[in-house]
């Protein structure tokens, strides 16, 4: 209900067999909690490849790290591939300094992310497992 009473909705688009997610201006737990619902969705629907830019994200604060967690054990479960891409240096410094990087590849930009994931989408689906 919270998402209908904002109006502010998560972007998203699918490229190949990958979904990139966009992140808010400030990951919370407010745009966290519909990062993660699109992620899930996007999971749900079959992808395996997950890109979530960051790219208009300023400020990440402890509930939005918690939440992103989630993602990463949701793509997990499922052997989906998942990259951050588009982070500014304090982001990526926050996430090294928490261990999110030991979980979850970056990239600096989501082209690069996804290049990385068309070529584990194809490794996945030639290895015939």
């Amino acid at each position: 209900m919270a998402e209908m009473l904002t109006g502010v909705t998560v972007r998203s688009r699918v490229v190949g067999g990958a979904a990139v997610v966009y992140a808010s201006d400030y990951l919370n737990k407010l745009s966290g909690e519909r990062i993660e619902r699109e992620c899930r969705l996007q999971l749900e629907a079959g992808r395996r490849a997950l890109v979530v830019n960051f790219r208009d994200t300023e400020l990440v604060n402890s509930i939005g790290v918690s939440i992103l967690m989630g993602i990463i054990d949701a793509a997990e479960s499922v052997g989906a591939q998942l990259v951050f891409s588009d982070m500014s240096a304090q982001t990526v410094e926050l996430f090294e300094m928490l261990g999110l990087t030991r979980f979850v590849a970056l990239a600096k930009t989501e082209a690069e992310a996804l290049a990385t994931l068309s070529g584990f989408a194809a490794a996945s689906q030639g290895s015939g497992h």
